[in-house]
């Protein structure tokens, strides 16, 4: 019963025009106001930030704003994966060999995630890890490895929450929601997808590298609102580092693994 009353409640409010005055509120003068109180409300530590909180005009430009590169060391190595975004690591795991993977006890398959049947295979067997962002976060997104661009779509028109209740109620927010995939080839010559997945409201994600080949930790875009990365890799292409559990708190540029 709460999952059919969450899923309606959402489908009633999660709508154009409800996203249309979000995104003209975060982006008026007026919503600088909030600015101090959602430093509190969150504590989100402005030492790191590379300008004062007075320098944003809008709350939006807060919500995406930088911080400085010195907070945020790359792991070094050129077959370590890094921690693609500040998160939480929602869940880790092996994806099985029909192609399905768990978050929140709700089962998702790597064909729809990625809108492809073919190339959902090479992942059967491998590993994929998703990363959960809240509002707190920075919200700026980083390569996780170094790799050529192969190909990126968009899938997807409306988002759905991302949030703890939205996993848990809603029907399949990763990988029905609105979300940008990459594909990559790594340096030990084998693929991985970064998908960025959009949330309620707001389905924008910005990139800010279009070119076709990304360099581990440079940012290659932004979520302007609170979402989900997945990261996947294939069977026997990556080992997790021990560290690296459902719960724990990560940051951009922290070992997440090596490629094999």
């Amino acid at each position: 019963m709460k999952q059919i009353v969450y899923r309606s409640l959402i489908e009633l409010t999660n709508g154009k025009w409800t996203s249309l005055a979000l995104q003209r509120f975060a982006q008026s003068s007026w919503s600088r106001k909030l600015i101090p109180s959602y430093i509190r409300t969150y504590g989100i530590q402005m030492q790191e930030v590379s300008q004062s909180k007075d320098e944003f005009p809008t709350l939006h430009d807060f919500f995406i704003r930088k911080i400085d590169a010195q907070c945020r060391p790359i792991f070094e190595g050129d077959l370590v994966a890094i921690s693609p975004v500040d998160a939480k690591v929602e869940t880790i795991g092996t994806i099985t060999q029909t192609g399905t993977f768990l978050v929140k006890e709700k089962s998702y398959t790597v064909s729809e995630l990625l809108g492809n049947v073919e190339q959902a295979a090479s992942y059967l067997g491998g590993t994929y890890i998703v990363f959960y962002l809240s509002p707190a976060d920075y919200h700026r997104i980083h390569s996780p490895v170094d790799g050529h661009v192969k190909k990126q779509v968009t899938l997807g028109k409306k988002s759905y929450p991302v949030n703890q209740t939205g996993l848990t109620y809603g029907k399949t927010p990763i990988s029905g929601n609105y979300r940008q995939v990459t594909h990559l080839v790594c340096p030990n010559h084998k693929n991985c997808a970064v998908i960025s997945v959009g949330a309620m409201f707001v389905n924008s994600i910005q990139l800010t590298n279009t070119s076709r080949e990304w360099k581990k930790g440079e940012e290659i875009g932004y979520f302007t609102f609170g979402s989900t990365v997945v990261v996947l890799f294939p069977k026997d292409a990556f080992q997790a580092d021990p560290a690296i559990t459902p719960g724990c708190r990560i940051r951009v540029g922290e070992k997440i693994g090596s490629m094999l």
